[in-house]
Formats: structure tokens, sequence, C-alpha cells
């Protein structure tokens, strides 16, 4: 079990030499930071709506890899292995890692189709993190697609076509504790969206009894449920681990709601 935090992505990525410098290629790219931080003065500064910066890119990148593990302990195929996009689990563990990294940085232009214009905003970035890990040429393109596929996907709209591309969007939408929801709202603004963010205390996912996945949503008032059932599951339903994840929304000792694998 876990709890859904920034702390997440680099204790999962420890000891993982190509996760590892994946994400310091990341981090240290002056492009990446710059779109960190025009997202939040877009979101915050501008629109007044809560963060789609550093700090989300991390709880997303490190709840989406997370979930990816958790899958494939459980016997879930990788996408893209199965494919023969790549040849193992830990390149394709580069799709939720990236994808999660990267997902709302289309936010530095507008929140307005912003996850069709972070895909392709992303892709010169992909394509020069890619060309200091990957040798092939063929499998450095290949990915590249299939990491932008995953930021297109964030929308929720968008069917995921791949397991790691399901994973990038659930785990965009565990970021909701502590008034981090995903759905924006107006900050200073009281409202469902507001009460319902704020009511959220933590996340966490574990592994299932009767699922691969159990995701626990605590919550210190019923308003919770809403991010749940505007946020998350919207999310859920959209990719392919709807199949595979359960989700309890819980107050107290109380279950207020259960989703069960569709």
């Amino acid at each position: 079990m876990v709890v859904v935090s920034p702390q997440l992505l680099k204790a999962i990525i420890s000891g993982n030499r190509l996760l590892e410098e994946a994400y310091y290629l990341v981090l240290n790219d002056v492009e990446v930071q710059t779109l960190w931080e025009m997202s939040n003065i877009f979101a915050v500064k501008r629109l007044r709506y809560n963060d789609h910066g550093p700090v989300h890119a991390h709880i997303a990148a490190g709840s989406a890899l997370y979930l990816f593990q958790l899958l494939r302990k459980r016997g879930v195929e990788s996408s893209l292995v199965r494919e023969g996009i790549v040849d193992t689990d830990e390149e394709a563990s580069l799709v939720p890692l990236l994808g999660g990294l990267l997902h709302d940085i289309g936010n530095s232009i507008h929140r307005d189709n912003h996850e069709r214009i972070g895909a392709l905003l992303a892709v010169p970035i992909i394509s020069r993190i890619l060309e200091k890990l990957v040798e092939d040429p063929r499998k450095r393109i290949r990915l590249r697609q299939e990491i932008a596929h995953s930021i297109y996907c964030t929308a929720y709209d968008v069917e995921c076509l791949t397991i790691e591309a399901g994973c990038v969007k659930v785990g965009d939408g565990l970021d909701m504790a502590e008034g981090r929801a995903r759905v924006p709202y107006s900050l200073g603004n009281i409202n469902i969206h507001s009460l319902s963010a704020l009511s959220i205390k933590k996340v966490e996912v574990l592994e299932g009894e009767n699922s691969p996945v159990k995701i626990m949503v605590y919550m210190d008032e019923t308003a919770g449920v809403f991010q749940v059932d505007e946020v998350l599951m919207p999310k859920l339903k959209t990719t392919p681990l709807r199949r595979y994840v359960e989700v309890y929304a819980i107050s107290g000792d109380r279950f207020l709601k259960t989703y069960s694998p569709s």
C-alpha cells in the first residue's frame, strides 16, 4: 500500500538506472522547468485554478508508475510489450513516467484543449530525452508516439488505447487529497468543487483481493464523493484499467460508495 504523494515517484524509481536517468533528464530540462512554471502562471495566477505545475506532475507520474507495477505484478500484460513497441517492462515504464511528468504542459498556453496542445508540445522534449536513453532510433520514435498518446488521452473525452496510457490518466485523477482536485475550481470560492476537494484527506493505492488494484479515497465530509464521481471515475472508465481497478470512497468507518471493475 502506498499513499499518493509527491514523494512516491522518487521512491519507485530509486535503483532503476533507466528510470532515474529519464527522470533527471526531465527534471533538469530548462524547457520543462519553464513550461511547468508557465502552466501554473496560467492555471493558478490567471485562471485562479488549483496547481498544475511540477508538484502535480510528480504526483501523477508516481501514481502512474505504481499502478503499472501493480498491474504487472498481478499478470496484466503491458500493451507495449505485447504489441512489440518495446522489448521490456522497464522500457514500457517510460510511458507512465514521462507521460505523467509532461501531461499538463499544455496549460502553459491555455487551459482549453491543453491535453491536445500538450501532446504536441511534448514531442520535441520526448525526442531529445529518449535520444540519450534508447539506442534504436525506431524504438525511440515508437516510444515517443506512445508517450504523446498518453498525454493526449488524459482528456476526459478520449479513450486510452494502452495500459500504460491508462495508468497516466488514472494517475492524474488520483491527485485529489487536501484540496488538490483535478477538476479545476476557482480558488477562494465556496462551491461543490472547492468543498469536495477540501474534504478528501488521503488517497491510497494497494493490491486488491478481488482485482489487481484497489484505490481507497478517504474523506472527512461526504461532499468528497463528488471528486470521485466527477474526476476519478470518468477517467478510469475511459481506460483499459476499468477492468482491473476497484474504488472505495470512505468517510470515517463508513464506505460511502464502492466501484467495481467493469
